[in-house]
This record gives C-alpha cells, sequence and structure tokens, in this order.
C-alpha cells in the first residue's frame, strides 16, 4: 500500500523500467535538472519525451554534504494514475467521489512511526534546483504549503513558487484570490504573521489533492480530507515545533515558518523568475511576501521532490484536478460525457478534449457543441476544447489527430468565441500579439468538434482487425 513517497518510489522498483536511479554526484545547480531535461515532455523544449521518474542519490547543494532529489514521479499519466491503483480515464471520477465524501485528517496516533531529525535552519543546505541561468535561484518547484485561515479554521494545503532569497528566507507567489492569499491577508489584517508548513515530499494521493482547482475543492472543503478520501485513510498530523501550525506526518522535509508583510523583489538582479508551466520564461515580481524560515525537519536519509519547471509532470499534476472539475461541470448539465483528458501541450489547463458518449439523436449533435462551449465559457483556463467520439483513444496523440484531420471541417466544426477572460502567461494572449481582444490576458477560445454527426456513423466506423 502506497501510505508517503517513500512507498511510492518502492512500487516503482518492482516494475522495470520505471525508476532510474543516479549515484554520480551533480550539482543542485542545473545538475540534476540538466540530466533529466531528456524525459521532462512538452511544454519543456525539445528534445525530450516521456521517461522514468529518477532518484538522484548524491546532489551537491551550495553548502553541506549532497543528498536525494526525486524528479518525474508523475511523468507519465499511466504512472502518476497506477501510484493511485488506477487507469489515467478513472483519476478525474475518483477525484469527484473524494470531493463527495472528503475523510478529515487526524492527529498522527504513533508519532514513534515517522521519526525526525532537526536539521539546520539554513535553505542553502538543501539540494534545491535551479533550472536555468536566468532564474531569480534555487525554486522550491514543489512545496506545499500548509496553513489554517484564522478566521474560518479551514486549512488550505496548495503548492506554490517559492525563491530562496537568504538562509532562512523565501518569497512566495500566491495567485490573488486563491485560499492561501486570503488567508495571508486576513492574518494581516489582524497584524500577525500566517503560520505555516511547507512540505517537500509528500504521498501522491496528498499531492494530487493539493493541486485540485477551487472548482473542484471549494474554499470550505480542506485538501487533506480530499487527500484522506482518495487515499482511504486519513492524512496523520503532527504539531509544528517553532509555529503553532500542523504539518503532515509522513513529509520528507518540512520547513516550519511565517508568511509576513515583508516584502522583497523575486529577482533583485534581473527580470527573469524561473520557467514557468507552460514553457516559457516567468518574469520576475517586484515586490512578494516573505517566508521567515524558524525550524527545518526532515526524515532520515530526506528525498526532496521537485519538477523540472515546465513538462508532462507539472501537466499532469496541473491536469487531473481540473479534468475533475470539468467532468463534474459538464455531469450538472446532464452532458453524455465518456472521459475528459487535459493535454499536457497547455500544460495541463489550457487544452481540454472531450470523449463524448455515442449520440442518441439528432439533437445530440447541437448538445454537445452547446456543452464544449460551456467548458470554454465556464473556465477561465481553458482555451481549446477537442471534443470526440467513443472509439478515439483520447491518450494517444496520433488518435487526435486522426479525428482533427479525419472527422473536422474548418467551416462547420470550428467554434471561435472572441476576446473571451483567458490567461495572461500565454504570451499570445496579449495586445502585441493580436489587435482583436480588449486587454492583456484575454483570448479567443476555440472549439474542434471532432464528433461525427448523428446518422453518419457508418460512413466513419473503423473496422477492427479479425482475430484468426
Amino acid at each position: 500500500m502506497i501510505t508517503d513517497l517513500r512507498s511510492a518510489v518502492a512500487a516503482l522498483e518492482t516494475t522495470p523500467g520505471e525508476l532510474v536511479r543516479v549515484d554520480d554526484e551533480l550539482p543542485a545547480r542545473f545538475g540534476a535538472s540538466a540530466h533529466y531535461a531528456r524525459w521532462a515532455g512538452t511544454p519543456a523544449p525539445p528534445p525530450t519525451g516521456p521517461g522514468p521518474a529518477v532518484l538522484y542519490e548524491r546532489v551537491r547543494p551550495v553548502t553541506g554534504p549532497p543528498s536525494r532529489v526525486l524528479m518525474g514521479l508523475y511523468g507519465t499519466r499511466r504512472r502518476a494514475a497506477a501510484l493511485l491503483g488506477l487507469r489515467p480515464e478513472q483519476v478525474p471520477f475518483r477525484l469527484r467521489e473524494a470531493v463527495a465524501t472528503p475523510l478529515a485528517p487526524v492527529p498522527a496516533t504513533d508519532p514513534g512511526r515517522w521519526p525526525r531529525d532537526v536539521v539546520a535552519t539554513d535553505l542553502s543546505t538543501l539540494p534545491i534546483p535551479v533550472l536555468t541561468d536566468e532564474d531569480a535561484g534555487p525554486y522550491l518547484t514543489l512545496g506545499a504549503v500548509l496553513a489554517t485561515d484564522p478566521e474560518t479554521g479551514v486549512r488550505n494545503l496548495s503548492v506554490h513558487r517559492m525563491c530562496v532569497r537568504g538562509a532562512d528566507r523565501l518569497t512566495i507567489w500566491m495567485v490573488p484570490g486563491r485560499d492561501l492569499g486570503l488567508a495571508y491577508e486576513r492574518s494581516l489584517q489582524r497584524g500577525q504573521p500566517l503560520p505555516v508548513a511547507i512540505h517537500l515530499g509528500l504521498s501522491p494521493a496528498v499531492l494530487l489533492s493539493s493541486c485540485c482547482p477551487t472548482s473542484l475543492v471549494p474554499t470550505d472543503l480542506d485538501e487533506l480530507a480530499v487527500a484522506g478520501a482518495l487515499a482511504g485513510a486519513p492524512v496523520e498530523l503532527l504539531p509544528c515545533r517553532s509555529v503553532p501550525a500542523e504539518f503532515i506526518a509522513d513529509a520528507e522535509y518540512v520547513l516550519e515558518g511565517e508568511i509576513t508583510a515583508e516584502l522583497a523583489a523575486e529577482n533583485p538582479d534581473g527580470p527573469a523568475a524561473t520557467p514557468e508551466f507552460l514553457g516559457y520564461q516567468g518574469n520576475a515580481h517586484p515586490g512578494l511576501p516573505v517566508v521567515r524560515v524558524s525550524a527545518i525537519t526532515a526524515r532520515p536519509d530526506p528525498i526532496l521532490q521537485a519538477v523540472s519547471g515546465p513538462g508532462y509532470e507539472q501537466s499532469h499534476l496541473l491536469g487531473f484536478g481540473m479534468e475533475a472539475a470539468v467532468l463534474a461541470e459538464l455531469v450538472r448539465r446532464d452532458a453524455p460525457v465518456r472521459a475528459v483528458h487535459c493535454h499536457t501541450a497547455g500544460g495541463g489547463q489550457l487544452m481540454i478534449v472531450v470523449q463524448w458518449q455515442a449520440k442518441r439523436n439528432a439533437g445530440d449533435d447541437e448538445a454537445v457543441r452547446a456543452a464544449s462551449i460551456g467548458v470554454l465559457e465556464t473556465f477561465r483556463m481553458v482555451k481549446l476544447v477537442i471534443g470526440v467520439d467513443e472509439d478515439v483513444d483520447v491518450e494517444s496523440e496520433q488518435d487526435l489527430w486522426w479525428a482533427m484531420v479525419t472527422r473536422l471541417q474548418g467551416d462547420r466544426d470550428v467554434v471561435v468565441l472572441p476576446d473571451r477572460e483567458g490567461f495572461p502567461l500565454d504570451p499570445s494572449q496579449h495586445l502585441v500579439y493580436t489587435t482583436t481582444i480588449s486587454a492583456n490576458g484575454r483570448t479567443a477560445k476555440t472549439l474542434f468538434d471532432c464528433t461525427v454527426p448523428y446518422g453518419q456513423h457508418d460512413r466513419f466506423r473503423r473496422p477492427p482487425f479479425t482475430a484468426p
């Protein structure tokens, strides 16, 4: 049974080709990420493609001895789903069930089960990767922040971009209006910093739940309760040593601290942050909240889990939750949906493939199209929707292209919604690129309806090979 990151790694060891161990010593600055780049996958730059999870046994930090770094655990959809005991197409359905039947976290009944060491409160001793020579510094790319809203008492667990700015200082980017940002604002209104526990290295169920959008996991629902339902057992918590907060007992590393009122430049030396999930270099923010780290604890021989910036792994983590949210919206509309797939080309967010059940009557032609347009209108991030039939493999890029070529006519099957709210990290959604939008961060959204019209299925039948 997979209960933490280590049992997930151990599970991969039983399947040939799923895990590679690298014993050579590599620097945290460029070393591990450059080695892993061949397997990062689009949106990372080519040449790249799917590959194994890689456990780097000796990654050298700025100071101190080398230690372990894991990349690529979720680098394929099949592997990511298998860590939950599922197939990829089952994950969004299981996530919806977990949201509907949450299982609250509990205090750890046997803290001795999770021995921890107190390590130096010095971020330079951790093997935190640096991806490019433009980057503002080392980034926690899978740092899951756990905090409790001081007003509502609801926990929030979410992954955030954090840049090391000193031995005990990080800058943190919080999307305005999201749960952690709201909790931070409410703490500042009370004249207090927000206590947090930052986790590096968590179980698949917990990390996947932390990446779910608010459209799936509402603000008043604890992501840890979703993780408990997903795993089939409650998440165990322990009290922090230095701040009034809790942490997840099985985490490999825990950084205890506070998000303070202090603001600092993300990159005082240049314009770049670190590559964003769509594959382009991120812009550094002129002033971000500062996290003051007050203690660091770790399991014996800890594993620091990271993603190599944009690529399959980050897209899969973002995509599964979005798939469940889109699925929930289509079910709410009573649309005949069969499967939803967030393609990695859109970073798991901007490009959605919807597989529809067989059409029952001529009215389903319009129902499918209207539901697809509803997805584009409901989800700000979604820029492209591709609709396909049951006989198209949504996990196969070749099959998707086949459907696009043979089941779509541009003058009847493409619907464009002009000047909709979008996502400004897509560089095409800017006025310098197009004059057809009214502001930066707006976009034309597009439906490619590759479903066969009702009554014409015999013309589009794919005859299977006959077994001898």
